[in-house]
């Protein structure tokens, strides 16, 4: 061996024996455990709903808890706070927590829990205790096929004491704060079940029409009172083709209620011919004239009939019933203006006689067959 080496093996051996005292020296700082989340001991059990899914949508997911590690010994310094997360990470440890506390019955409403904050936070406190502090907010939505519909939202927590020698209480006051949340969602629930349209199941219509006599530019249509001559009271217009004219309309508005989770929802259908739009040319107020119009009219009682026998409970989702209602009322619009004007022109405007009696029986029986006559 040269002298270099020889002086190279010493100065290795130096080194060596340097970093095992600086290891030594240092040695592992106090150790904190991850925390092992148990089952929580609920005082219900659902009978509303179900937890189908848990997300975590906490900003920050780096730990759930930051605890001042424990001491061996009273009156020792206190370290500052580690990140220490749930035992097999915090959503897992979460969705096993609620699995194991709470029956899942799939029959029930399904809700997704939305986990924005859990978190401990613990600060040293005088007299060589541990203050932890426990914040919990929980998103409750309902899950439907098509979409998630937010219910509402659970703001809890804790407050404890601990020595610097026992963790023991932390895990208990955890479970407890995510425990009031799933207390909360039932008592919730429970009270909204009933009466929330977002959680109802069904969608029940009923149909009243609106038959008023009350508005003077309006006439709604009535079966035991047909058109007369004296609810014409438009400027006649220049005669043309015509004889005389009216404008007949149909409209609904809906008022939904809810009834043991179901939505009852009553549609009001607003049949109606508006005088001050409707006109007779002058010589022309014969009955076979009023009877044509009266036919027009009667064509958007059965367009209504029509529309009625569309919306029924197996058409209309819960979610979407008045855009369904919407877009079915639209089409039975256009269906409305097609009819009147393929009635208009096969009878030419009320002037062929044969065609308008065509129409006569055609129109009548389907008024029988809804009922009508």
């Amino acid at each position: 061996m040269t002298a270099f080496s020889a002086a190279r093996a010493v100065w290795c051996g130096l080194l060596v024996s340097l970093l095992l005292v600086l290891v030594g020296a240092g040695g592992p700082g106090p150790q904190v455990p991850t925390l092992a989340l148990q089952a929580a001991k609920l005082p219900f059990t659902p009978t509303h709903f179900y937890i189908a899914t848990i997300r975590d949508e906490r900003p920050n997911r780096s730990a759930v808890a930051w605890l001042v590690p424990t001491t061996s010994k009273a009156g020792t310094p206190l370290a500052p706070a580690r990140p220490v997360d749930l035992q097999g990470g915090a959503l897992p440890a979460i969705q096993q927590f609620v699995r194991q506390s709470l029956p899942r019955n799939p029959a029930l409403r399904p809700v997704q829990i939305r986990v924005r904050e859990c978190r401990v936070q613990e600060t040293p406190a005088p007299g060589g205790l541990v203050e932890g502090r426990i914040a919990v907010v929980m998103a409750f939505d309902y899950q439907t096929p098509d979409r998630a519909v937010f219910l509402t939202e659970y703001r809890g927590g804790a407050r404890y004491m601990r020595s610097a020698t026992d963790l023991a209480p932390v895990e208990p006051a955890l479970r407890q704060s995510l425990a009031g949340g799933l207390s909360y969602l039932q008592a919730w629930i429970s009270q909204a079940a009933t009466r929330d349209v977002r959680l109802a199941t069904a969608v029940h219509p009923t149909f009243r029409y609106e038959t008023r006599r009350t508005e003077p530019d309006t006439l709604f249509y009535d079966v035991k009172r047909p058109l007369v001559w004296s609810d014409f009271t438009g400027q006649p217009r220049p005669r043309g083709q015509y004889a005389a004219a009216v404008f007949p309309g149909f409209a609904y508005q809906g008022r939904p209620r809810v009834v043991n989770g179901v939505v009852q929802l009553d549609l009001q259908l607003s049949i109606f011919v508006v005088r001050s739009s409707s006109w007779v040319a002058p010589g022309q107020q014969t009955d076979f004239n009023l009877n044509h119009e009266q036919r027009h009219f009667d064509l958007v009682r059965l367009v209504a009939e029509r529309f009625r026998r569309k919306a029924t409970p197996d058409s209309l989702t819960v979610e979407d019933y008045n855009s369904i209602l919407q877009l079915q009322y639209l089409k039975s619009f256009t269906e409305m203006n097609h009819l009147q004007d393929q009635y208009d022109a096969e009878t030419h405007g009320g002037t062929d006689v044969a065609a308008q009696e065509r129409w006569n029986h055609r129109i009548d029986a389907e008024l029988r067959q809804y009922g009508v006559k």
